[in-house]
């Protein structure tokens, strides 16, 4: 029946469904291939086979000269360990290269030339004499005899080079010479033999204190106090910084100090000497200090002492005491009133130095019994009349202190 419908259909459609057909008997009937169980593992003898179409193993030791290490991967951690540490070591030995051995290697290939990187600086030491000793405190005071009831001479001040002449005589005292002469006996344990901390050429920077007094501090910010020192102690320092010093100590170590009321210059240079404006600046931050007989800092001071540290930091060397002050600069020529017979006080200008003979004494008396600074017109700087503090004094023309005056030393230009 299908037969006779098929051939009912249109020509086109018959010849699908004959197609369509013929491919299903042939999926069909399609023949399959079976292997066999005695052939299941017959794949396991087709090494030969194998071995002629790609060739056999290689063993890598033998053929390229390999360890065991060379021809596995499971030694790169190692390998990666070892690299990392050589690298390691060739950085650290450029910089012991850089920063040891070129540093002393170089200047001895360009001794004796003119590049300044390589000119060997001229070390002079001027205190490698065995007798030079090192102020370790503050202040210390220098007295005629070794007993601390005797006539105060001077003092001296902190990291300043003293001579020693006599050595300590068992009392605990050594008689020492000051570098501008003047002798007297100070506490051995106030000085130290080690002089590097004065040595000029040792160091880079000369420090002079113009204030009252600076702190020398452990660290630059928020240290604690090493020394206080007075005005006109010289540092040394090796180290600049913005706004500080890194100063050199007595006996070695270092400490910082700031930069603002110190004066900075060359190592072996002076202070260049300025008007008498700077001069009386100084004396007026000392105003009412202590009064000190020959006493030279804040804490306890004369008015020779006073003169003397105000003069040094100013630029003008002074001596220490008053006869030798009385010598210093040039007179001043007083003018009186040709009518009155009165002091004309404006012949007595602002630096001016007065020497004054006692108030208990006649007008010939010679004798210099104190000192007074002018600050101002009609204005001294003097001991107080209880002599116990450094006081500002008005004066006029009719003051009984002019009938005083012995003589008037210019010392500073104006």
């Amino acid at each position: 029946m299908k037969k006779n419908s098929d051939n009912k259909l249109p020509p086109k459609r018959r010849r699908l469904f004959e197609r369509r057909d013929k491919d299903k008997f042939e999926y069909e009937y399609h023949e399959k291939k079976i292997r066999h169980l005695e052939d299941a593992a017959s794949f396991l003898n087709e090494t030969d086979d194998i071995a002629g179409e790609y060739g056999s193993a290689e063993d890598l030791s033998d053929k390229w000269g390999l360890g065991r290490k060379d021809s596995t991967l499971r030694q790169g951690g190692s390998h990666r360990i070892l690299s990392f540490a050589l690298a390691v070591a060739a950085v650290i030995l450029i910089i012991v290269a850089v920063f040891r051995v070129l540093p002393a290697v170089l200047p001895g290939f360009f001794k004796g030339s003119n590049i300044e990187l390589f000119v060997e600086k001229t070390v002079h030491l001027d205190y490698d004499d065995e007798s030079y000793r090192v102020v370790t405190e503050s202040v210390v005071s220098v007295i005629s005899e070794p007993d601390p009831a005797s006539e105060r001479v001077t003092q001296v001040l902190y990291n300043e080079p003293v001579i020693m002449i006599e050595d300590d005589d068992g009392k605990g005292y050594i008689k020492i010479r000051t570098e501008d002469g003047l002798e007297g006996y100070i506490p051995s344990d106030s000085v130290i033999t080690n002089t590097d901390s004065v040595e000029p050429d040792l160091h880079v920077y000369k420090l002079v204190v113009s204030e009252s007094s600076k702190n020398i501090m452990t660290h630059a910010s928020q240290g604690t106090l090493i020394a206080q020192v007075m005005m006109n102690t010289t540092l040394y320092a090796d180290v600049k910084r913005d706004g500080v010093y890194q100063v050199y100590l007595p006996g070695g170590g270092t400490g910082w100090i700031g930069s603002s009321g110190v004066i900075e210059i060359g190592t072996r240079e002076s202070i260049e000497e300025v008007s008498c404006r700077y001069f009386v600046s100084s004396a007026l931050s000392l105003v009412n200090s202590m009064y000190l007989s020959e006493g030279i800092t804040m804490n306890g001071i004369s008015v020779n002492g006073l003169v003397y540290v105000c003069s040094c930091v100013n630029g003008i060397p002074m001596p220490r005491t008053v006869a030798g002050q009385a010598e210093m600069g040039t007179p001043v020529t007083l003018n009186y009133d040709v009518v009155t017979g009165e002091l004309l006080i404006d012949s007595i200008i602002p630096g001016d130095i007065l020497f004054l003979r006692s108030p208990y004494s006649d007008e010939n008396d010679e004798n210099i019994y104190e000192m007074a600074v002018c600050t101002d017109t009609g204005t001294l700087l003097m001991v107080s009349s209880a002599r116990t503090t450094i006081r500002l004094r008005s004066f006029n023309s009719s003051d009984e202190l002019c009938d005083r005056i012995l003589m008037v030393r210019r010392v500073f230009s104006q």
